[in-house]
């Protein structure tokens, strides 16, 4: 990448030495037109997709650092970043132990994942990669080249047996890595069999992607854009509500002229666009910049629809932000939108339990508390019923947190699986 010959050399060595643990993949449309090089390495794209020294602790950083010094073999550098891997939480909020369904035989379906009852997650094995890795990205583990952390399926017919036998999941959630990587036939021969009366019950088709960022090209240019504009448009003729879940985490991936395209060219498919993304220091930890990005979202017709707090994974420790600091965040940044701009839930996090929101601050019994409730929970009975927890002004993350009083304390418990 001859733009990296501009930095010192220090940041250069920093930058292998974090690629070595955590993923790096990044495109030319991301170099070329996102990334504003005047202001690197502060530029919020580039803390988006290249590795700081900061995403790994002293501890990390040191023990890969001084393996690559010491000109060890690749396979040696790879029992080390391994070693290093299993300390970064690889699979958080029980992926793995608890939202793998079973087949009617108690088998374990690998490549689905069925957390929230009216919801499954499909991981299709040719979507397990992106057009470019986002730095901070809670899924970092599908990346590494590691088959015992990476979550994915080849074997669809798995996944239509598992929706005929359970009518009462509603959406499906195709997602990665990043599904559009797939060629359009591939992503095809998975979606059409839904559109079979015995998938009547599955209402919605959610595609989770953030092409629309680091390659808007895939829906205006690509060879087969086309034909995946009138995959979309068929679902949706058909019956099917059809969700694009965006990720976006900066306003500036809004900017250039191909990206607006895509976005129109995928609305006029009947799709609708919903955007989401976790608040980040060092990239989005202001409200001005949310203020503008849901602005943006809006004035192109995408739905805001989360703000996540960043999870307990990876390179959580760069990137997270005190709970009382995402809050206010969210807070100010709501007070400056419309109506239209406050459908974005947040902060949020997802959690072993559920998705828990951080509704505010109060005083209770004479005691500062965070005020929380589930958006969604593993038991549906907890879903919008609020709780509280005590203040706490350095957790970052929902296990960090005490039960405020003895209302509060079963939703701190871990729930039957």
């Amino acid at each position: 990448i001859k733009e990296l010959q501009q930095l010192p050399e220090s940041l250069r060595f920093e930058m292998k030495v974090v690629s070595a643990v955590l993923p790096f993949r990044v495109n030319a449309y991301v170099i070329e037109e996102l990334i504003d090089w005047q202001q690197v390495p502060n530029d919020p794209i580039f803390q988006l997709t290249f590795p700081q020294k900061g995403m790994l602790s002293d501890v990390h950083y040191n023990r890969m650092a001084m393996a690559i010094r010491s000109d060890l073999d690749k396979q040696a550098l790879r029992l080390v970043a391994n070693e290093i891997r299993q300390e970064l939480n690889p699979h958080p909020a029980g992926q793995l132990e608890h939202n793998v369904p079973c087949d009617s035989a108690g088998e374990p379906i690998p490549g689905l994942q069925h957390k929230y009852r009216e919801t499954v997650l499909f991981f299709p094995s040719q979507g397990q990669t992106c057009h470019s890795y986002c730095s901070f990205c809670f899924r970092w583990a599908q990346f590494v080249g590691d088959k015992n952390l990476r979550m994915a399926t080849t074997e669809a017919d798995k996944l239509y047996g598992y929706l005929e036998e359970h009518p009462e999941v509603t959406d499906l959630l195709v997602t990665g890595g990043d599904p559009m990587v797939m060629k359009s036939r591939q992503l095809k021969t998975y979606l059409e069999p839904l559109l079979h009366p015995r998938f009547s019950h599955i209402q919605s088709v959610r595609i989770g992607t953030k092409a629309l960022t680091f390659w808007p090209q895939r829906f205006i240019t690509d060879e087969d854009a086309d034909e995946l504009v009138e995959l979309l448009h068929h679902l949706v003729l058909a019956g099917k509500h059809v969700a694009i879940m965006a990720h976006y985490n900066h306003w500036r991936e809004l900017d250039t002229d191909i990206a607006r395209a895509a976005i129109r060219r995928l609305r006029a498919t009947g799709a609708e666009i919903r955007s989401q993304g976790p608040l980040l220091a060092h990239i989005n930890d202001c409200e001005d910049d949310w203020v503008k990005l849901w602005n943006e979202q809006i004035k192109l017709g995408i739905i805001p629809y989360y703000q996540f707090v960043e999870r307990d994974t990876g390179a959580r420790r760069y990137f997270e932000v005190p709970l009382h600091k995402a809050w206010q965040i969210y807070r100010e940044a709501m007070q400056k939108v419309s109506g239209l701009g406050r459908t974005a839930r947040g902060p949020s996090m997802s959690a072993d339990p559920g998705k828990v929101e951080i509704q505010g601050i109060a005083e209770m019994n004479g005691q500062k508390v965070f005020v929380l409730r589930f958006i969604q929970a593993r038991d549906p009975s907890w879903v919008q019923q609020p709780f509280f927890a005590k203040f706490d002004e350095k957790a970052t993350w929902f296990d960090q947190l005490q039960p405020a009083d003895e209302y509060s304390e079963r939703f701190f418990r871990k729930p039957a699986v």
